[in-house]
């Protein structure tokens, strides 16, 4: 292999689609990755993965592909992880990946030098380290586990985070508390009200509850299609009816009104969850007051004895091998141009660092499309001054539309996905004229 001039930090989805990229580019790279295997949080029981038994694609698989490796078309539309995880490494050995990626290497420090970067990790064989001149960060944000502040009062029952949830097995026989209303949290409810003894589901807030088909297709690629033709605003209003219609409003379940419109906070899909709550076997509850022993206290006065809460309560997103000056006020609220280049740190790219309404595969394919192209020299930026302008209005845009629920991460599939492309094709008439 060529002397590499590019680090990826990660071998998952986004660290593998930037390979890809940067080898078509004509651009020799390195990935560090901590597992001993590729596919990131999709390979069930790999370190640090939060993959559990029952875990299966929330985003259709004609939504989720990468664009040059379509999935099979024989697969079911949502597949599970033993599939997804495939599906990545068959995706390294069509592009001949592998040789590329230094498995069991953790990522240690990433510092700047005089014209490039040194990147330090630890392998089996000890510690290694390597000038480059480009480091792409690459290793996803669903590692470090975001638990809630204490409540009051002494809880007695066990806990854990959806992060250490594998499998039903661990729920069996047990009063389950699930808290959130996210899709693992869902995912994670149906499971223990087949296995435990009893299931309650906490939600502080409301969340709209899509279920997988409407209309008979999957429902994810209606709002694409209307994503092509129709501001988000017209889209809420639409795909809100078309919810209520089918499903009812998520009050008409016990749950929690949403506090906010559809299309203004992470989806959360599932056929499940509403069945098995108007079967009784999910009880619907509204957030935690406090803790009495085994009991739990609700917001609305109801008092229920729990054996095990199991907080679905997201994750922090952290990037300890870069100096926090990098990141200035945090990972999450670090602003990059078009959501991938540090604005002050030439070389710095950061692929995957984005919360999507979608799929994130096809963005990450894109985003790695425009690294390869800025290191090959055939894609321009603009100007810093412009750079900075565009982050400001997209995070104004965002802010307005999410509110301060991650805003500088906030991407509208369709939407972003376009505007790389522009910008792909933007920076390349930038860089032709630069010559």
């Amino acid at each position: 292999m060529a002397t590499p001039r590019v680090a990826v930090v990660g071998a998952g989805a986004a660290g593998l689609a930037t390979l890809k990229a940067l080898a078509d580019a004509g651009v020799p790279a390195v990935a560090f990755e901590a597992a001993d295997t590729l596919g990131g949080l999709w390979v069930y029981g790999a370190p640090g993965s939060p993959a559990y038994r029952t875990l299966h694609l929330n985003t259709s698989k004609g939504r989720t592909e990468f664009a040059d490796h379509p999935m099979p078309a024989d697969w079911p539309d949502y597949p599970d992880h033993t599939r997804v995880a495939g599906y990545l490494g068959d995706y390294a050995d069509r592009f001949g990946l592998r040789e590329a990626v230094r498995l069991r290497h953790t990522v240690e420090r990433v510092t700047r030098t005089g014209d490039g970067w040194r990147v330090r990790a630890t392998g089996p064989d000890g510690p290694v380290g390597v000038d480059v001149e480009a480091v792409v960060v690459a290793n996803g944000h669903n590692r470090v586990p975001k638990r809630p502040e204490p409540y009051p009062g002494e809880c007695a029952a066990e806990q854990m985070h959806s992060h250490d949830y594998r499998g039903p097995e661990q729920l069996a026989g047990r009063r389950v508390l699930v808290v959130g209303g996210g899709n693992s949290a869902m995912d994670i409810a149906v499971d223990a009200s087949y296995a435990a003894a009893r299931t309650l589901l906490s939600l502080r807030r409301g969340v709209w509850v899509v279920p997988k088909y409407l209309l008979g297709r999957p429902s994810d690629t209606l709002n694409g299609a209307l994503a092509r033709r129709l501001p988000w605003r017209l889209r809420q209003r639409i795909s809100q009816t078309m919810i209520t219609t089918a499903v009812g409003p998520p009050t008409r379940f016990g749950l929690p009104a949403p506090a906010h419109g559809f299309l203004q906070d992470h989806p959360t899909l599932s056929d499940a969850l509403l069945s098995r709550i108007t079967h009784g076997d999910i009880q619907a509850r509204p957030g935690i007051a406090r803790f009495d022993g085994d009991r739990v206290e609700f917001t609305d006065g109801r008092h229920d004895e729990i054996d095990l809460i199991v907080w679905c309560t997201g994750y922090r997103v952290e990037v300890p091998f870069l100096d926090p000056a990098l990141l200035g006020d945090g990972a999450d609220r670090l602003p990059l141009y078009r959501h991938v280049f540090h604005l002050d740190a030439p070389g710095l790219a950061f692929v995957g660092l984005m919360q999507s309404t979608g799929a994130a595969f096809p963005l990450v394919e894109a985003q790695a499309r425009l690294v390869a192209a800025r290191l090959a020299g055939t894609w321009t930026p603009p100007d810093p001054a412009r750079q900075a302008a565009a982050c400001r209005d997209e995070l104004r845009a965002a802010t307005a539309r999410w509110g301060q629920r991650r805003p500088h991460m906030r991407v509208d599939f369709d939407v972003y996905l376009a505007e790389l492309g522009r910008e792909l094709a933007a920076g390349r008439r930038r860089a032709g004229a630069a010559r």
